[in-house]
């Protein structure tokens, strides 16, 4: 075959090109247990710094010591355990199954629980965990992270001076959830509300309503005494 030749030139690019595809789809397959377990190891750092427990080292154990159990929250609020496996997708679970994970932790032999939340900043995802005493209504802690929003400002939300603010709140007034975030100095309700980020109102007006939008999905489980 005439190696100067563009018919040479199309079946050289077009076997190149087949073979770099065949390549790169089985290198993104080999990876892809690696990458799935390491956002599962992610997810269970989240879940653990939810319970205050930070800076680990072995998420696993860390998570098997203190999470007892990942369960399904029920139409009257009980719970039945999820025996469908770890899940990192709980956004998609809610909006697409109706699916509403509950972790059921012991610390320190007391009881908490936690849920996840997900919701839209000023640029992007937000996202986190709220653990609640044995209760339901009471804060024990809380971890909260974000996808783009503007460092200093918006991002803060990440930061501890944030979410140290959220423990010993209470989550329901009544039957309405009441825990939420207001505008910087503007808290009328210091028993449910912590203050926002001061030049990020935007971004905290979105965790406020992530935190009631989702915590009201949890209503029944959160009024189930």
């Amino acid at each position: 075959m005439n190696t100067n030749s563009n018919s040479y030139t199309i079946i050289y690019a077009s076997v190149m090109v087949v073979i770099v595809a065949f390549l790169l789809a089985f290198v993104s397959s080999s990876l892809k247990s690696i990458q799935t377990k390491n956002q599962e190891l992610d997810t269970k750092k989240q879940i653990l710094a939810a319970l205050n427990i930070k800076n680990v080292k072995d998420a696993d154990a860390e998570y098997n010591k203190y999470v007892k159990g990942d369960m399904l929250m029920n139409v009257d609020g009980t719970l039945t355990e999820n025996v469908d496996g770890f899940s990192i997708s709980y956004e998609k679970e809610s909006k697409e199954y109706g699916r509403l994970h509950v972790f059921v932790a012991e610390v320190d032999g007391q009881t908490k629980y936690v849920v996840p939340v997900y919701g839209a900043g000023l640029w992007g995802a937000i996202w986190g965990y709220i653990a609640l005493n044995e209760d339901k209504d009471t804060v024990y802690g809380v971890y909260f992270s974000h996808a783009s929003e503007t460092p200093g400002l918006g991002a803060e939300i990440a930061a501890d001076a944030f979410q140290s603010e959220f423990p010993g709140k209470k989550v329901m007034d009544g039957d309405q959830v009441a825990l939420g975030v207001e505008k910087n100095g503007k808290v009328q309700k210091p028993e449910y509300q912590v203050d926002g980020i001061s030049g990020g109102t935007i971004t905290s007006k979105g965790v406020d309503a992530m935190i009631k939008d989702c915590l009201t999905q949890y209503k029944s489980f959160l009024t189930n005494n």
